[in-house]
Order: structure tokens, then C-alpha cells, then sequence
């Protein structure tokens, strides 16, 4: 039985994106939706009990989920050049999506980033489905407050840019009425 590496090239035909891009985009924004759910829900637990214990290990497992996601999406991208939008949508909102895209781009790999250098700032282990990772520096009770403070505030910018994509992504398609949604919707032909 021959065992085929799963292609980092993504196909499609048409004016859509391949299936993996398609699949990795859905799955990625359940993750990201996990992600801040568990950060939110922490606050309903006291500190220090069991169950906030967990909303915070799910967050950090989830966080680094999407990291190496993110990674994965990055090489497919690379690999898969977008399909053209139809009709060309004006130099400006081409430039604005390339934009958010790196924003984007830029949260999915620079927040898990943050979550593993601020537990590694603060002695605490870095669980991911039970391993323990390595922490990336030393302790350090300053850099871990820093680290903190530029993590959440990093978080809430990136409510406005999930927003703003979703956003977009239905303007193009009710407003401009052009092929931006269609190209990642799921079971489209």
C-alpha cells in the first residue's frame, strides 16, 4: 500500500479556491471562534478553579492550533496563487484586501506566538494535547506583563479584523455582487 503525501498545492478550477484552501479557511475561523470563546468564558469562573483552569488550557491548546494552521495556509497560499475576482475589483480594495489578508495573516501567527512567549515569561507550562512544549524564554515577570498587555490588546484588534474581513466579504457579494464570497464558500460549483 504506497502512501501519497497530501499536496501542498491546492487545485481548483474556475474562479474558486481549491478545496484545501476552502477547508482550511472554515476550519480556521471555528478555531479562531473557539479561541476567543475560551478566553471569554474564563471570566465566568473564579480564579484558580478548575473549570477557568480549563477555559485557559483550551485557549492555549486552540492558540497553537492556529499557529500551526496558519503555517499550513501560508505554504498552500504560496503555493496556490487566489483565484481573480470577476468583475476586477478597483486597484484600492485590492490594495485593501492584500492588507487585511496580512493582518490577518499576522494575528493567526504572531498571537500563539505571544500566548507561548507569556507562558514561558511566566513559568507556566505550555500544554498542547498533552504534551508539554518548550518554553521559548526564560522567566521573567516584566517581560511576562509586557507580553501580556501587547496579547490582549493585540486580541481585541482582532475582533475588528474578523470583522472587517466578514464584513468585506459580504459587501462584494450583496453590494459589488461580484465572485469574492462565492471563490471560498464550501460546495460551490
Amino acid at each position: 500500500m504506497s502512501t501519497n503525501p497530501i499536496p501542498l498545492k491546492d487545485t481548483y478550477t474556475g474562479p474558486r479556491y481549491g478545496s484545501l484552501s476552502i477547508g482550511l479557511h472554515w476550519l480556521m475561523l471555528l478555531l479562531l471562534a473557539a479561541v476567543y470563546v475560551s478566553m471569554e468564558l474564563r471570566g465566568m469562573f473564579p480564579k484558580g478553579s478548575e473549570p477557568r483552569e480549563l477555559m485557559k488550557t483550551w485557549h492555549f491548546m486552540l492558540g497553537l492550533s492556529v499557529f500551526g494552521l496558519a503555517l499550513l495556509r501560508v505554504v498552500v497560499r504560496i503555493a496556490s496563487p487566489a483565484p481573480e475576482i470577476r468583475p476586477d475589483p478597483p486597484a484600492l480594495q485590492k490594495t485593501a484586501a492584500k492588507l487585511m489578508h496580512l493582518a490577518l495573516y499576522a494575528l493567526m501567527l504572531g498571537m500563539p506566538l505571544a500566548g507561548w512567549l507569556l507562558l514561558s515569561a511566566a513559568g507556566k507550562p505550555i500544554p498542547f494535547f498533552g504534551l508539554q512544549l518548550p518554553a521559548l524564554i526564560g522567566e521573567s515577570k516584566s517581560a511576562a506583563g509586557l507580553i501580556k498587555e501587547i496579547h490582549e490588546t493585540v486580541a481585541s484588534i482582532g475582533y475588528v479584523l474578523i470583522g472587517l474581513h466578514a464584513a468585506a466579504g459580504l459587501y462584494h457579494h450583496y453590494i459589488q455582487r461580484d465572485n469574492t464570497l462565492q471563490r471560498m464558500l464550501p460546495g460551490q460549483r
